[in-house]
């Protein structure tokens, strides 16, 4: 990354007549390396510029609610692509931070040993940015993590060398991190209870039938 801001600068200096000026106006968009669609996406796959649809969601505009309405809490989407990182591993970290306060979240995972926690961390402290300067969120800690998951991104087939003159196929995968914090307070349990086993059903049963009552008699 460092090598391609230094060539960029040298060429905006070269070429544009203001030059260093316009050279700082533009280091903004090339340092943007893990936004969709930056610089180097498309030299990578000019026909995918990485996922789009989540940002898509902080340009909704809601309708005006009623008086009587409960407010309509704030929530914020960012999201951090072409991460150097299995997907797999990076669902531990994501479903680890679901459901907690960004201050919490930040917290623990600053003591998660794992690679992923690192960019997860950053994620979220960009989106308590991005929601205090672009969405009117008076208060930073007064967010928590709503959704947090992780998808597939580009995957560089290799070539490794094997005994015997012979070769195997690596591969190097990449993964998209997404993360919505919303305003509020967060729920006690955020993932949904167990559902009840048949002998829990069975016994709720018969106490219902312990406890009715025949209607008309003494």
């Amino acid at each position: 990354m460092a090598t391609y801001l230094a060539t960029a600068l040298k060429r905006l200096v070269l070429t544009q007549p203001a030059g260093l000026a316009a050279a700082v106006r533009h280091l903004p968009a090339a340092a943007s390396l893990h936004t969709a669609g930056g610089p180097l996406a498309k030299n990578w796959n000019g026909h995918n510029a990485g996922p789009q649809r989540w940002l898509q969601y902080n340009k909704v505009i809601y309708p005006p609610q009623q008086p009587d309405e409960p407010a309509r809490p704030a929530y914020v989407c960012h999201q951090k692509t072409n991460i150097k990182y299995s997907p797999k591993k990076m669902w531990y970290v994501a479903s680890f931070v679901r459901g907690m306060t960004v201050d919490e979240a930040v917290r623990q995972l600053s003591f998660v040993d794992k690679k992923g926690a690192s960019y997860v961390k950053e994620a979220i402290l960009e989106a308590v940015e991005l929601a205090v300067k672009r969405h009117n969120v008076e208060y930073r800690t007064n967010l928590w993590v709503a959704e947090s998951f992780c998808g597939k991104g580009r995957v560089f087939k290799g070539m490794r060398r094997h005994a015997r003159g012979r070769t195997g196929e690596v591969e190097y995968k990449h993964c998209h991190y997404f993360v919505r914090l919303e305003e509020g307070t967060p729920p006690a349990h955020y993932y949904p209870a167990a559902p009840k086993t048949g002998e829990q059903q069975l016994a709720e049963w018969e106490e219902a039938m312990r406890k009715r009552k025949v209607t008309g008699s003494l």
